[in-house]
């Protein structure tokens, strides 16, 4: 089986540290599986990582260092090799790290910020990914 190539947009991440029976912490689970390879970029684990510290969300230190951890133990780092203006900076690192990675999907809560597709990357919502790949998992 070909492991699904996914890039996961912030809020997804944040929405999987807040809410651990929400459907974003499925799909990061399964993002770390071994039937999916998890890509980022070193501007989207900066913004992970900033994203994750800010006060306003309350998540608690030791959570944010497990989670980037799993994320960095777990994630394919790729360098984009072009620049992309599909979308609102600074979406657009996503939309180019899905590009230099391939991906088969874009996973993110913010739908209206990207295009339906870039090239062959379906950008979907966590409960269309589900839905897809794993429909077993929805109540």
């Amino acid at each position: 089986m070909i492991p699904l190539r996914l890039v996961i947009d912030t809020n997804v991440v944040v929405s999987a540290a807040l809410k651990p029976e929400g459907l974003q912490r499925t799909v990061v689970l399964l993002a770390m599986a071994k039937s999916a390879r998890w890509y980022v970029s070193d501007p989207i684990l900066a913004e992970y990582r900033t994203v994750l510290a800010r006060p306003e969300l309350k998540i608690r230190k030791r959570l944010r260092q497990q989670l980037l951890q799993l994320i960095k133990n777990h994630a394919h780092l790729v360098t984009p090799s072009r620049l992309v203006q599909v979308t609102s900076d600074p979406d657009n690192m996503f939309v180019e790290c899905a590009d230099r990675a391939r991906a088969d999907y874009l996973v993110t809560g913010n739908q209206r910020h990207f295009p339906k597709f870039w090239k062959n990357t379906k950008i979907i919502t966590s409960s269309e990914f589900l839905r897809v790949v794993a429909p077993h998992l929805l109540r």
